[in-house]
């Protein structure tokens, strides 16, 4: 037997949607206040026993997006010394453009994996 890794199965359609949901679900922020944080718990609670990988995704979107909510928070508390403003609007772009591109690649069904992000809900043993 080599070392190569046996390819993983490609999740169902369904199931790719559902994880891309939980990935894009954070967008709802823009229209009602913590939709970042709602959006993907909601999701991630209704669906994380229909399939591991949207169990999986679930979980990182959450995660990402509660990391994103701390580094804006603490953006608000440097806005008294102005620096905030700009890293406020960078932590902004980031959350955006990581978030399209992670929506992007599970519904393509490729585990997607945020960089700088604090996870805190982490799958038990």
């Amino acid at each position: 037997m080599s070392d190569e890794q046996l390819p993983l199965p490609t999740p169902s359609r369904e199931v790719r949607q559902w994880a891309m949901f939980c990935h894009l679900s954070a967008l709802l922020g823009i229209w009602i206040p913590f939709g970042t944080l709602i959006g993907p718990l909601i999701l991630w609670q209704m669906k994380r026993e229909m399939d591991p990988f949207i169990d999986a995704q679930g979980k990182e979107a959450l995660n990402f997006q509660i990391t994103v909510a701390i580094a804006s928070t603490i953006c608000f508390l440097l806005m008294v010394v102005i620096v905030g403003f700009f890293l406020l609007g960078l932590v902004a772009i980031g959350a955006l453009v990581l978030t399209i591109i992670a929506g992007v690649k599970a519904n393509e069904g490729f585990p997607y994996r945020y960089p700088f992000t604090w996870r805190l809900i982490v799958s038990a043993p």
